[in-house]
């Protein structure tokens, strides 16, 4: 486990506290020497993690302390470069800039370790299909999606109820001035739970 995860364990142990902690119990759960504790909560404090020590008593977490986002485990770097990277290669072209932007950003504040494990994740996105929308036509849907209205569109293969559509079979596109039905978040609930009654 290397340093940056083991601090980021250890911000989620003390998050999960009510009570103060003993060290040597913080210890034994992380796997680590009560030394490499002190340290570890001594560079946390540094950051600025609110950690109350009291001898024979243990630590506690003050509430509102965020942790940076440069503190990500190899698992969620590697969920972070393979989602860039399909939206770099998929996506229209300012969405794919963003991503690329997104990620220079996030490699600047890291820490070296962590930039190293960021730009050395080996899963790759194969190839974009050969027919896809143009960036206005993705742009456009964005825009219409983040104001819920609803988008009028010319589709080879159209069927009723909910459906996912590719875009690239998509002929002619206008947004109208109509809104859902229902919100967003609303029509959001009900598509997952079609998705899990159809996955059963």
């Amino acid at each position: 486990m290397s340093r940056a995860e083991r601090l980021l364990e250890l911000m989620q142990v003390l998050r999960r506290q009510r009570q103060p902690v003993g060290g040597a119990a913080l210890a034994a759960e992380l796997k680590i020497s009560l030394r490499t504790l002190y340290r570890d909560i001594a560079s946390l404090q540094a950051q600025g993690a609110r950690i109350d020590a009291e001898a024979g008593v243990g630590y506690l977490l003050r509430p509102g302390f965020l942790l940076p986002p440069l503190m990500f485990s190899a698992d969620e770097l590697e969920a972070l470069a393979l989602g860039a990277r399909w939206v770099a290669r998929r996506a229209d072209r300012r969405l794919g800039e963003a991503a690329r932007d997104l990620m220079a950003k996030i490699a600047a504040v890291l820490p070296a370790e962590l930039r190293h494990e960021l730009e050395a994740a080996a899963l790759l996105v194969g190839p974009a299909p050969a027919a896809a929308p143009g960036d206005a036509e993705l742009a456009q849907m964005r825009a219409a999606i983040r104001a819920e209205l609803k988008l009028g569109i010319v589709y080879r293969d159209l069927r009723g109820g909910f459906r996912h559509f590719r875009t690239d079979r998509i002929a002619a596109l206008t947004t109208t001035a109509q809104r859902y039905p229902r919100r967003r978040q609303a029509l959001l609930k009900e598509w997952r739970a079609s998705q899990n009654i159809a996955a059963q």
